[in-house]
């Protein structure tokens, strides 16, 4: 089967720009099956250095400023949206609107309706998305799905999750965009539990139905950036602080539209928690859990009437999702690079094959919508109803 030429516009080039352009990359060697000839077309930031060294490291033809050049050129078939959250929206509506199918990160916007709005312009244009929901991706998740969906652990009855990063323990570190409502939406609710929710949906294959949530922010004030970009930008002695607007903290009670109950809970400034991303599935006959820092390892408890009572540890093989594409037996692990390349091979099959693969921007908005209710319950102290998914949804698929 001859390849198919696949036009890439990346619109961002920054740490996750770099992903997605790996990960285009590896598609030919890892999954050469789907038949997928990535060519890079052109790279846009607004920061001409950073185009330029995209151009220079991996290859693009050109690099421009302006995103309007990545939609009008006709050789780019797909677009990956890497930008800061409150750029999401215009690109990605934009992108639609050209006829260009995009991968683009959560969460899509910094509010639900700005969520609403990319579905109904991909809908519209009918157009195949992907949305960066890394995690589901993992050989160790996707089998705890099949496990799941065996009844391995009988009927699912409660999920627990938890998503703990110290990327804002230090008060010290500087205020960016991150800590503002009107570019960043609300904190963890969407940076970090959108994640979780999409993960739970996926495991459970529900949509989260109903929401109470508290929320607390515990540093109230950052120093205003320096040089640099991100959480590494410099902070100077005497710079002003600045107000953090968004929550750093969320705990969460959900019901599943199909009966299962959870907790969800997540905080950016959890000393001790680097990278701590977890979940556990319980159900009438067993359990099943996983976390980040161990991303090729599953555990799996048979029920109280198994002889061997207990969680056995489980390394991820060739049974295990697409692990047997990166590595050769258990014990060598996959990285969230590698991740990275199992999602773009779904959005890549999402518009080779004329179907959705990938988690769909339907899927971004059923994130974000939970977190919208979280928010809402977290100022009301009542319990919030979460609207029903809108469109093509993958994590019931």
């Amino acid at each position: 089967m001859a390849a198919r030429k696949l036009g890439v516009g990346l619109i961002s080039a920054g740490w996750m720009g770099r992903l997605h352009t790996r990960a285009y990359l590896a598609l030919p060697d890892k999954y050469s099956d789907i038949g997928v000839e990535p060519e890079l077309v052109v790279v846009c930031d607004t920061v001409e250095a950073n185009a330029a060294s995209f151009v220079e490291r991996y290859g693009y033809r050109r690099a421009t400023a302006d995103y309007r050049e990545v939609l009008d050129d006709p050789d780019v078939d797909v677009v990956s949206i890497c930008s800061p959250n409150f750029l999401h929206r215009d690109f990605a509506v934009a992108a639609a609107a050209a006829g260009k199918h995009f991968w683009i990160e959560k969460p899509m916007g910094v509010s639900r309706q700005q969520s609403l709005e990319i579905v109904e312009a991909a809908q519209a244009a009918g157009v195949f998305t992907g949305v960066g929901f890394t995690y589901r991706g993992s050989p160790a998740v996707e089998r705890a799905r099949q496990l799941i969906d065996e009844g391995a652990i009988g009927r699912v009855t409660n999920v627990h999750c938890h998503l703990d990063a110290d990327y804002s323990a230090d008060p010290r570190a500087p205020h960016t965009w991150r800590y503002e409502r009107e570019r960043a939406g609300t904190g963890v609710l969407g940076d970090l539990l959108s994640h979780g929710f999409d993960l739970a949906q996926y495991l459970v294959r529900s949509a989260v139905d109903q929401v109470s949530a508290i929320t607390s922010t515990f540093i109230p004030q950052r120093p205003q950036a320096g040089q640099g970009v991100g959480h590494s930008a410099a902070v100077a002695d005497d710079a002003p602080l600045l107000p953090v607007e968004n929550e750093d903290y969320a705990a969460v009670l959900a019901r599943f539209a199909n009966g299962v109950v959870g907790t969800f809970e997540t905080s950016r400034a959890c000393l001790g928690s680097r990278c701590d991303y977890g979940i556990d599935v319980h159900g009438t006959e067993g359990a099943i859990r996983w976390n980040f820092e161990r991303v090729n390892e599953l555990e799996v408890c048979s029920g109280p009437r198994a002889r061997d009572y207990g969680y056995t540890r489980l390394m991820s093989d060739s049974r295990f999702g697409d692990f047997g594409r990166f590595q050769q037996g258990a014990g060598m692990g996959l990285s969230f690079d590698d991740l990275k390349v199992i999602e773009g091979s779904r959005f890549a099959r999402s518009v080779l094959e004329g179907r959705q693969v990938a988690p769909s921007v339907a899927d971004g908005l059923a994130a974000a919508s939970a977190a919208a209710a979280c928010d809402e319950s977290a100022r009301s102290g009542a319990w919030v109803a979460v609207p029903a998914p809108v469109g093509v949804t993958t994590f019931d698929a």
